[in-house]
């Protein structure tokens, strides 16, 4: 075995214990077997390890000739490092030395996407959760909350994306998990949109005759600006789209289990997103965060969570949407540059690849986008982890210049050492061919 035969398998492994550590800080049940498993220091030494492996390993993966696209992913990095070494001198006690590295675990998790551009490492990855991981959450499942499917399961949203060209047992499958994350807990909003959107996009390939690139385009540029606008309606107070229950009439309530196992009564309708964006603009106004942020180490100040904050300050550290934390800790430089790469992945795989698939993920990278001003927490969690990567996805040439029936074979690949797929005839021998050249890229 090979050093970088090595490394792949240690990467494709990591998909575990990044899995395990994403449903760590939602407890079920069985509390008690959470706690014991819950250790910053050993999970910092884990964590570290994992981004180590990564961006020791970057340029190994990255394709040649597509270094000048991932600058702007680079230049993303370089933001959230010096903001680092800023925190580094704002940090005054404990609690913001805790907060600093913890949130720059997140910060850093773009390191993932240079990886990705390698479809043979995605393949592997994906391949590893399948076979080893998944049959996991037979387990798991028993010992958190049924809200917290949805973030150890992130990888079946992603072949959701596919499901046309999976095998009649494995649509079977995916589509069973992904019904059961999006029905076990309504209240778990974020999973039902997460697995649903998938569900939709993928429709797209049975209508592919019939839609142009031109209207892939304008979907996505919809996509891009539509959170801008509703953030200008919403501070203007001409609209605003979180306080639903002022425009939808009518209870829409559903029973979910809280932390502590009791039945709690969750209102569909409740605008959870409101006051967060009033708190996260009103800290920067007041310290005058708006162009760098106010580093991890700091957070916005908040009268609905400042009471539990360990340093005193009436701070919440982070929050659950994605955009409020890139700004309150990177400043709207940061802001800007989290856009660049959502709309240049987006722009690569809608407008220069060849194959359905490419632009069905760059719609779904495009959708993140927006979905980044309602939550995905950007912390080190799976969640993350898989939308860097398919970013990096987006990003690999390599896979935006296969065909459908390349792609077709490229995922069923990552099935095929766990259900002993058979395809007969030229099915089998392109199979063969296709897996050798994925290998050859090694």
């Amino acid at each position: 075995m090979t050093k970088r035969q090595l490394l792949l398998s240690i990467i494709s492994f990591s998909i575990l214990p990044i899995t395990i550590f994403s449903v760590l800080e939602y407890p079920g049940s069985l509390t008690n077997i959470i706690v014991y498993l819950q250790n910053t220091t050993f999970w910092w030494i884990i964590i570290i390890s994992i981004l180590l492996s990564y961006l020791l390993y970057s340029y190994s993966f990255l394709e040649k000739g597509n270094s000048k696209n991932m600058r702007v992913i680079q230049w993303y990095l370089l933001w959230n490092v010096f903001s680092f070494v800023r925190g580094m001198f704002i940090a005054e006690n404990y609690w913001d030395w805790k907060g600093l590295i913890g949130n720059t675990f997140g910060l850093l998790i773009p390191i993932v996407a240079y990886a990705a551009t390698n479809k043979v490492l995605l393949q592997r990855i994906l391949s590893f959760f399948v076979k080893y991981t998944l049959p996991l959450f037979l387990f798991f499942c028993l010992i958190i909350s049924p809200n917290v499917y949805g973030f150890y399961l992130v990888p079946i949203s992603f072949l959701m994306l596919f499901f046309p060209v999976l095998t009649t047992r494995w649509k079977l499958v995916i589509l069973l998990i992904s019904l059961l994350v999006m029905t076990i807990d309504l209240g778990a909003r974020s999973s039902v949109i997460k697995f649903g959107v998938p569900i939709f996009l993928m429709l797209i390939y049975y209508l592919r005759r019939m839609i142009s690139v031109k209207i892939f385009e304008l979907v996505r540029i919809l996509f891009v600006i539509i959170p801008l606008i509703f953030f200008v309606l919403g501070v203007t107070g001409i609209f605003d789209i979180f306080n639903m229950d002022e425009y939808v009439k009518g209870d829409y309530q559903d029973t979910e289990i809280d932390s502590k196992g009791e039945k709690i009564d969750d209102d569909l309708k409740a605008d959870t997103r409101t006051f967060i964006y009033v708190e996260v603009l009103s800290s920067a106004k007041v310290f005058n965060s708006w162009l760098i942020g106010r580093s991890p180490a700091r957070g916005n100040l908040s009268e609905s969570f400042g009471a539990d904050d360990e340093s005193g300050r009436g701070e919440r550290l982070g929050n659950e949407v994605a955009i409020c934390n890139i700004f309150t800790w990177t400043g709207i430089l940061g802001v800007v540059l989290y856009l660049f790469i959502f709309y240049r992945a987006s722009y690569l795989a809608i407008n220069k690849s060849n194959n359905i698939f490419s632009k069905i993920v760059g719609l779904f990278i495009a959708f993140r986008w927006s979905y980044a001003w309602v939550e995905d927490i950007n912390g080190f969690s799976l969640t993350t982890v898989f939308l860097w990567l398919t970013i990096g996805f987006c990003f690999s040439k390599s896979f935006r210049t296969m065909t459908d029936k390349d792609v077709k074979y490229w995922v069923r690949g990552i099935l095929n050492s766990y259900n002993n797929l058979s395809i007969r005839g030229i099915q089998a021998l392109r199979v063969r061919k296709v897996q050798k050249e994925l290998s050859d890229n090694i």
